[in-house]
């Protein structure tokens, strides 16, 4: 869904990051560069970023509407 403000096991900021890893990864760097440049050492951290799958634009046709 939406990329959480916080990672789950140590609390590190994560989301701050989201927009800037998937451009550099777009642009061709290797998302472990990335993830070691944006600060994300810390595996736990690497997982929220590696792992997200964003879901939002194929729930949002789904949305009720009152």
């Amino acid at each position: 869904m939406i990329i959480p403000i916080r990672c789950f096991t140590c609390g590190k900021l994560v989301a701050d990051k989201w927009e800037e890893f998937i451009r550099r990864v777009r642009q061709g760097e290797p998302p472990d560069a990335v993830l070691t440049s944006l600060g994300l050492t810390r595996y736990c951290c690497r997982r929220m970023m590696l792992s997200h799958v964003n879901l939002i634009d194929d729930i949002l046709p789904f949305s009720q509407h009152t």
